[in-house]
């Protein structure tokens, strides 16, 4: 199979096609004890998982957002977009003042990410949804649509509409314990995303913040009766959502070494199938359905060329991931960890 650079097919997908090494940047495939075809395997295997995880910090947005408002927030994707332009700012003006080291600075231009983003999702919610609340469930999402064209539009006017390079955060080397089969990029991305989904788990279930989360997620009725601040919960889950959103941006332009300001468009209704797949309101089933979009994404691209003699290409890539969508909504509309949402259920969330 051919390698391609990013850019290449940036303009036909919005997303670089994926690569043997699992890597937009030139990384050389080395081998590893075994066949060619178990190498070939491990390699696609290690690169489902660093896309996977990128997937999964996405659909948490999505996840916790309807979990708590029975919303589907479509500027989530552009969420993710700002991320890279945020950090690519930061970072660029702490080195032009050269008082910092480039690994502290990544730090700092990282959490200015998050934190701006985040701010930027609760002014979004507080301005844009909330005073829709009372014209039902389409009116906020129809706001989420326009956000989303506004947001995208924004930065087009800002940058410009063309691809620019991301600086790299780490340079992407084999690593030679692992058998040259993975890379610094790779492992990085995967133990970052771990953490992040680890620590957001024992937030919500360890915490007085998460009580809140988890209570409104359930009945913001009862949640009021019981002195929970609900706007003040749901105002959190829009600053940890697009701030979790943000991170995985960077995480994907240090990866393929590219951003744009159309790239939230594909990856997040990608993140938006694996949030459903794997159960839309459940944060483990955010992060399964991250991983199993990967997988089958990257081993549906890696391997059905090569079983289909050729007819189905790799340009088929977005297919499989949005015909996973057609399938689990059609036989398993509740994702595989999701709750089946009653119409009262529902209604309860007119409750604000």
């Amino acid at each position: 199979m051919s390698s391609r650079t990013a850019s290449s097919s940036w303009s036909r997908t919005d997303q670089p096609d994926i690569v043997p090494t699992g890597s937009a940047r030139s990384v050389p495939i080395h081998r590893h004890r075994g066949g060619p075809l178990f190498n070939y395997f491990l390699q696609q295997l290690i690169f489902a998982l660093a896309i996977g995880a990128i997937y999964g910090l996405i659909a948490l947005g999505y996840t916790m957002v309807y979990g708590v408002m029975r919303l589907i927030n479509f500027a989530h994707g552009e969420f993710f977009m700002l991320g890279p332009y945020i950090y690519t700012f930061v970072f660029s003006g702490l080195l032009g003042a050269g008082s910092l080291a480039p690994a502290l600075g990544s730090v700092i231009a990282i959490v200015v990410s998050f934190v701006v983003v985040g701010l930027l999702g609760v002014a979004i919610e507080r301005f844009a949804y909330r005073p829709l609340r009372a014209y039902g469930r389409l009116a906020p999402m129809l706001s989420a649509l326009g956000m989303s064209i506004v947001l995208q539009s924004a930065v087009r006017v800002t940058v410009g509409p063309q691809p620019e390079r991301f600086p790299a955060i780490v340079s992407s080397e084999p690593i030679a314990a692992l058998g040259g089969m993975a890379t610094t990029v790779q492992v990085g991305i995967l133990a970052a995303a771990i953490l992040l989904m680890v620590g957001l788990t024992l937030f919500v279930n360890g915490t007085r913040l998460g009580i809140w989360i988890r209570a409104a997620s359930e009945s913001w009725t009862t949640s009021s009766l019981l002195g929970i601040r609900v706007n003040r919960a749901v105002s959190l889950v829009f600053f940890i959502g697009p701030g979790l959103g943000a991170i995985a941006g960077i995480m994907y332009a240090s990866y393929y070494g590219i951003m744009q300001p159309t790239m939230g468009s594909v990856i997040g209704l990608k993140a938006f199938t694996a949030a459903i797949l794997g159960g839309i309101g459940s944060i483990p089933g955010a992060m399964l359905g991250g991983f199993l979009l990967g997988a089958i994404e990257t081993f549906g691209t890696a391997f059905l060329p090569i079983l289909s003699g050729g007819f189905i290409g790799t340009e088929y890539r977005d297919v499989f991931a949005f015909a996973v969508l057609i399938l689990v909504l059609l036989f398993k509309p509740a994702g595989l960890l999701g709750e089946t949402v009653s119409e009262e259920t529902t209604v309860a969330k007119k409750d604000y």
